[in-house]
């Protein structure tokens, strides 16, 4: 579902990406054989300035993730979308694993994503944003998409707390719900999941 509340024309991605998550998360689990990777930070239980995870490990775990996610995704896309995530999660104080959560719900990890009112790319930004956030360029590049929805992200937080600005970054002002806050959750508890495994 987009911003305005319609489906796109696939109704059923986010159940086959939840799936994709979940089987995901069984096959780590029973490879025995891999390293086991350190959960990604939870922003709930210390706070976004608190998180850790943000080093080049968390980034390539994100990278993994997104790719299995979106199996037409490049290495070298998924690789930069991974850094870009923890880049810009460190320079707006946000977990990874939030950014990389409304990332997967927004997008489904797809960078050319278009939303019927116009939204465009992973974080799933409106163009008449780009110039009230001070942003010049092409904001459909992986960087700037991730930064702009970064910086609408961590501002909401900022005057809302996490939970109504998780919501804001879907609703607007105007929160009407709380099934894309419930969405997000979902999604980076499968993170975590996933990165613990």
């Amino acid at each position: 579902m987009d911003r305005a509340g319609t489906h796109d024309s696939r109704p059923s991605l986010p159940r086959r990406r939840g799936w994709l998550l979940v089987g995901l998360a069984m096959a780590l689990a029973l490879d025995a054989s891999r390293p086991v990777a350190p959960a990604l930070p939870d922003v709930a239980a210390g706070g976004p300035s608190q998180a850790a995870g943000r080093g080049p490990d968390t980034a390539a775990r994100i990278a993994e993730v997104l790719r299995r996610a979106n199996p037409s995704l490049s290495g070298a896309e998924a690789t930069r979308i991974g850094e870009a995530v923890v880049r810009y999660g460190r320079k707006y104080d946000l977990a990874p694993d939030l950014v990389a959560a409304i990332l997967l719900v927004e997008s489904g990890a797809r960078p050319w994503a278009v939303s019927p009112k116009g939204a465009r790319g992973l974080m799933q930004v409106m163009p008449s944003m780009m110039r009230p956030l001070g942003m010049v360029g092409n904001f459909s590049t992986i960087e700037t998409n991730i930064e702009a929805g970064c910086l609408i992200l961590a501002d909401n937080i900022r005057r809302l707390g996490e939970a109504d600005g998780v919501s804001a970054y879907f609703w607007g002002s105007d929160i009407r719900g709380s099934g894309y806050l419930e969405r997000v959750r979902a999604t980076r508890a499968k993170l975590g999941h996933l990165a613990s495994s």
